[in-house]
């Protein structure tokens, strides 16, 4: 794909699945017996793109020993009703009912054993937001996703477009101080040239450093790494295209 020149706007739409060409290749499946945790997943059923509990349980059954999962928040189910700041709620409450659909399966799988959700952190009262989806994921709350990624020459193609400097917004980092006193993290994906921004939060705008974070730092329409911090201190990256890429830290 050429780049954009012209300083205009444009949106970089995901391909839709196609299994017929996903099926053309079988790998073998290296390590079978090693225990993994999928730690990013979404569930939704959209126009030609259905990913519910059906189609994770058979990649998570194609062969490697997935001992859990955890959903991050992708705008499914929201609640079509009640204050607007309130609606996000219904994606926990949609992600626990499969997820406990998944538990009646049974299976060697812990589906969405962890849910990561969404509340905009800028709002005076988040905390209402953070604890209905605390109580909505019915003991899955593992903590908040919102995106910061901003650029204005792509149209932002996820559930939640950010406003420019989000992560200089004082109510913003006001929420993330209300975050940090939940029990859960921060997911907040952002392109990787800000990510230096994002790590001197803590430090430099008085806000406490979350226990956990995951932070997506990719993003780009066409060629994105995915790199992942083991507690050895080895740093291992995997270079994909068309997906966005995560940094966990």
């Amino acid at each position: 794909m050429p780049p954009n020149t012209t300083g205009e706007a444009r949106a970089y739409p995901r391909p839709l699945p196609n299994p017929e060409w996903l099926g053309k290749l079988t790998e073998e499946i290296l390590e079978p017996g090693l225990p993994i945790v999928d730690p990013h997943h979404h569930l939704w059923d959209h126009p030609g793109s259905r990913y519910l509990l059906d189609e994770l349980l058979a990649d998570v059954n194609s062969g490697h020993k997935i001992v859990a999962t955890v959903f991050i928040q992708c705008g499914s189910g929201y609640r079509t009703g009640g204050p607007e700041e309130m609606r996000p709620i219904g994606e926990s409450e949609f992600v626990r009912a499969i997820a406990e659909e998944g538990d009646r399966r049974g299976g060697k799988t812990k589906i969405c054993a962890g849910i990561v959700s969404f509340a905009d952190l800028r709002l005076p009262n988040v905390d209402a937001v953070l604890e209905g989806q605390i109580a909505a994921a019915g003991g899955r709350f593992r903590g908040i996703r919102h995106i910061a990624a901003h650029d204005p020459a792509i149209i932002g193609a996820s559930s939640y477009v950010p406003p420019p400097g989000l992560m200089d917004d004082s109510n913003f980092r006001r929420g993330l101080k209300r975050l940090a006193r939940m029990p859960g993290g921060e997911d907040r994906a952002q392109p990787f040239w800000r990510s230096a921004r994002g790590r001197a939060l803590p430090a430099r705008r008085g806000v406490p450093r979350l226990a956990r974070r995951h932070e997506s730092v990719g993003r780009l329409p066409e060629c994105v790494c995915e790199a992942r911090r083991f507690g050895d201190g080895r740093q291992r990256l995997r270079f994909s295209r068309g997906a966005a890429a995560t940094l966990i830290e």
